[in-house]
């Protein structure tokens, strides 16, 4: 399956970030733009959709001639990520959100592959076949029953 561009430019931009060895690279729209062969919205759409804090990453942006993206990968306490995410948890939680929790989860050490891909199955709108907002309520509470069970269960 052929990905779009701004999975092609979402990946590209993961791997600047892991080749550096650093949690932060520094990106210029427009060269980025060039080399991707899109328009600079298109960067900026990836950025602000697939880069945002529950994504787990942080952006800065300076404008004019030697302006730049940055983007910043935060890393939480592994001790205390899993209670902070369901104290903020709210009463409805959107499959793209809940999507992107799981994957940063995962990518901070808290689900294994497996723990990941159980959850991320259980709260699909396929899985969850309601109308909204009930869909969306129910994804909340499974989410965050699920990760209750493991944080109780889990060593830190």
């Amino acid at each position: 399956m052929a990905s779009n561009i701004s999975d092609i430019i979402e990946a590209y931009l993961k791997r600047l970030m892991e080749e550096s060895g650093l949690d932060v690279i520094e990106i210029q729209r427009n060269d980025l733009a060039e080399q991707f062969h899109c328009v600079p919205s298109q960067i900026n759409y990836v950025i602000s959709t697939r880069f945002t804090t529950d994504h787990g990453y942080i952006v800065e942006s300076k404008r004019g001639g030697g302006g730049y993206i940055r983007i910043r990968r935060v890393k939480l306490d592994k001790e205390h990520l899993l209670w902070d995410v369901l104290r903020s948890l709210g009463d409805e939680v959107s499959q793209s959100a809940s999507e992107a929790l799981i994957e940063r989860l995962h990518r901070d050490g808290w689900l294994t592959d497996r723990e990941a891909m159980l959850i991320s199955a259980m709260l699909r709108r396929e899985v969850l076949a309601l109308d909204l907002p009930y869909r969306d309520r129910l994804r909340a509470k499974l989410l965050a029953s699920a990760l209750q069970a493991l944080a109780a269960h889990r060593k830190p």
